[in-house]
């Protein structure tokens, strides 16, 4: 019954733009169709990598993954129009895929894989370091509150580091920092940019396609908080992908015009 009645409502993704002041929605058209095309290769296939020979496959793409302990994740697909009038469908993944952030056929991530990757291998390892020690101090002594404290800031740090490799162009070809484009209250969640949506849209900027549906869908074992279950469709998320997607969207209705 709610599948049926999300359906007929037609989801909108969007949200609050900083730089217009104005709210910016986007429907979802016929992305839905093109979805349950997505759903069909990754249930006869059971894996992501749908542009390889079978038997060429990586075995970390296998979907099989998605129904065990790491559990499922979240697709999309984004339908466009090029620059002479032909449609173009763009497919994306949310966060990485078994350690990885980039494969042919897929939305790439909105920041650089190798500065990424430098900012991690130096900063984890510290973490851990401290995560170690922790595991070792008296919890009532001063030095379990300094290395606690110690790995908060190193935390800290670290997000804002990541966050900084994060650049978002909107349709009106500006560019912003995330920070600066986050609309939100608070401090900016952890994994926003990596969500299907921002990837989608950044893609689509980036190869000066016009975007004329979005449809997102959840695959393999149901989420821990029970909020997502297999084959079924949602929007984009209210926490991470709205308070940048405003932004994003800015001038997309100029384009579409």
């Amino acid at each position: 019954m709610q599948q049926k009645k999300e359906q007929q409502q037609g989801k909108v993704t969007g949200g609050f733009c900083l730089d217009c002041g104005a709210e910016h929605a986007f429907h979802e058209g016929d992305a839905r169709t093109h979805c349950l095309e997505l759903m069909r290769l990754l249930g006869q296939e059971k894996r992501i990598d749908l542009q390889a020979q079978r038997g060429q496959a990586d075995p970390r793409l296998s979907t099989a993954s998605l129904f065990g302990e790491a559990r499922g994740k979240m697709f999309g697909v984004l339908v466009c129009r090029d620059t002479i009038g032909n449609k173009q469908i763009l497919r994306a993944f949310s966060g990485q895929y078994n350690g990885l952030w980039e494969m042919a056929g897929w939305a790439p991530p909105l920041f650089n894989i190798k500065a990424y990757t430098s900012i991690y291998a130096d900063i984890e390892p510290r973490i851990k370091q401290l995560g170690r020690m922790l595991h070792t101090a008296d919890r009532l002594s001063s030095q379990w509150r300094e290395l606690t404290q110690q790995r908060r800031q190193l935390s800290q740090q670290w997000m804002r580091d990541i966050h900084a490799l994060y650049t978002l162009t909107n349709f009106r070809g500006q560019q912003r920092p995330l920070a600066e484009a986050f609309a939100g209250s608070g401090g900016i969640p952890t994994g926003t940019g990596d969500c299907c949506a921002p990837k989608l849209f950044n893609q689509a900027v980036k190869e000066n396609l016009t975007p004329l549906g979005l449809a997102e869908f959840y695959w393999g074992r149901e989420n821990a908080s029970q909020t997502r279950q297999h084959g079924r469709f949602y929007p984009s998320c209210t926490s991470k992908c709205a308070p940048i997607l405003g932004f994003m969207l800015c001038g997309l209705g100029a384009v579409t015009k």
